[in-house]
């Protein structure tokens, strides 16, 4: 076999059954090696920012790394933004690049760029291939950093001669090693701050410990302690519902963050970070906790979480059991004019059992997160790197990752814009999604920034920057042109029924809402 072809064995061997691809010229053996070797799905994305947000959406939802294939260093570029945000999630992906042959790279071609110093910011692990028998090596040690702790970035480079030349077979599948436990100094001491606060404490989860297993731990703490349980802000993946404790969140606009946080004396982090200001704003400060607050780490999001909240648990005596959360009312539907509390009141209404949200809605759906609380049992997805345009991608991963299961996706017209190909891939792999376009024509949340930063009194120019019309956006149309069926309503009783037909049709479908 050639290297391309040990290298899809070795993944395969490894786990690793799902490609997503934008392959150019270099990556051609590669290409034929997919079809050549049974046990890869291939999925094509028509711009890299898709392809590196789609392995994002796979890992979270099954916790295994995907590959991607990606054009040379101007490829890997195209796709980085998404690596950020994959690498602020904890996400494993084994992205690999093809390079030029190692014999041409001294021309300096038209495409020779420097792919290490590209993927190095988002990468934990940077092999390059210097002769066919260093390809399945490396692919294997790829594919078991990418899986290791929460989850990394590790980047293969492919030259074109290392895929094509002769080689005698893949490599064995090399061990993850197991997550690291925390010292017992660190439970004390959580337990003790916990005890000490009562209700102004709080338990800040991240990483897996807002999956399940963790929070049902969780609860125990806090109904032994009586502390609130919260997330940072925003989560790489929680499921919610269905009994599942109910889990705040750092609200994002500065003010409204420190007036959550301002009775709290003691906070535990276990697979969490610091609650910290998104941007800085003169003035005001970039930690969000009091300066009274006393701040406890456990755990990384590298650790063992449920142990570290197991063990947390029997420092506090906590019960062997606590009731399940009672179930909310569900909001009633609406109907009349858009506002902020109806769009949240008719989602949170309407959102399936078990269905996948994409939260993207940057302001239109900002009460949607508090709103689904009484909705019934699903995951919780969010940006945790910021950069924009992440959940039409992430929409192809977790539907591909979890065909069985409704992916909902919220995004703003201008976040959609950025990875708006997304949608030819999901009628491409008839993929269960819903979008949601709140169509405010503008990047609505910069309006809001303006003030924030004291930039007062902003003049046509500066609006211009901030809004998406002349021309209005057709979503539709858009929709239509990638093969995706569309529907516009202004009004909520028409945007329920949109709503309430989309999550009961299979396949994907768009609706934009003019506000």
């Amino acid at each position: 076999m050639n290297g391309a072809e040990s290298l899809v064995r070795t993944l395969v061997a490894s786990g690793v059954d799902t490609c997503f691809a934008n392959p150019g010229t270099s990556e051609m053996h590669f290409v034929a090696a997919l079809d050549h070797v049974p046990g890869v799905r291939c999925v094509l994305g028509l711009f890299e920012g898709v392809v590196t947000g789609a392995a994002d959406g796979y890992w979270r939802m099954t916790h295994r790394p995907a590959a991607t294939l990606l054009h040379l260093g101007p490829g890997l570029a195209n796709g980085l933004a998404n690596l950020h945000n994959a690498r602020k999630a904890g996400s494993g992906i084994v992205n690999v690049v093809g390079e030029h042959a190692t014999y041409h790279l001294q021309y300096d071609a038209p495409l020779t760029s420097d792919i290490d110093g590209i993927a190095q910011p988002v990468s934990a692990w940077l092999g390059r291939a210097r002769a066919a028998h260093d390809v399945p090596k490396l692919g294997a040690e790829a594919v078991a950093v990418a899986r290791s702790g929460s989850g990394r970035i590790a980047t293969m480079v492919l030259p074109a001669d290392t895929a094509w030349t002769e080689v005698t077979g893949p490599a064995p599948v090399l061990p993850v090693p197991a997550r690291a436990k925390v010292d017992d100094s660190a439970i004390l001491a959580a337990a003790t701050a916990l005890k000490k606060a009562g209700p102004r404490g709080m338990l800040v989860l991240g990483g897996h410990a807002l999956l399940r297993p963790c929070l049902l731990v969780a609860a125990r703490i806090a109904a032994a302690t009586g502390c609130r349980l919260s997330n940072p802000g925003a989560s790489a993946r929680m499921e919610r519902g269905g009994g599942l404790p109910h889990v705040g969140r750092v609200p994002y606009i500065l003010q409204q963050a420190l007036s959550y946080l301002k009775d709290t004396d003691e906070m535990v982090l276990v697979g969490a970070r610091r609650p910290v200001a998104f941007f800085a704003y003169p003035g005001q400060p970039s930690l969000l906790t009091p300066d009274s607050c006393h701040v406890t780490p456990v755990a990384d999001v590298d650790d063992d979480l449920l142990d570290a909240l197991e063990r947390l648990a029997d420092a506090v005596k906590a019960p062997k059991t606590v009731p399940a959360a009672p179930a909310l009312p569900k909001p009633a539907l609406p109907g009349g004019a858009p506002s902020f509390e109806k769009i949240a009141a008719a989602i949170a209404a309407l959102l399936p059992d078990h269905a996948i949200v994409l939260d993207e809605s940057l302001t239109s759906g900002r009460g949607i997160f508090a709103a689904s609380e009484a909705s019934g049992p699903h995951d919780w997805l969010q940006n945790m790197g910021g950069s924009i345009g992440y959940s039409l991608p992430m929409a192809v991963g977790t539907a591909i990752a979890c065909p069985d299961r409704k992916v909902i996706a919220l995004t703003g017209d201008g976040s959609a814009f950025y990875t708006l190909q997304a949608l030819w891939t999901m009628a491409r792999e008839k993929l269960d999604v819903t979008v949601v376009i709140f169509a405010n024509r503008s990047y609505n949340i910069l309006r809001g920034e303006l003030a924030n930063v004291g930039a007062a009194n902003p003049g046509p120019r500066a609006i211009d920057m901030l809004t998406l019309d002349r021309p209005d956006p057709d979503w539709v149309a858009l929709a239509r042109g990638h093969g995706v069926a569309g529907i516009r309503v202004e009004d909520m009783d028409g945007f329920v029924t949109a709503f309430a037909d989309s999550v009961q049709e299979k396949g994907p479908r768009l609706i934009e809402l003019v506000l």
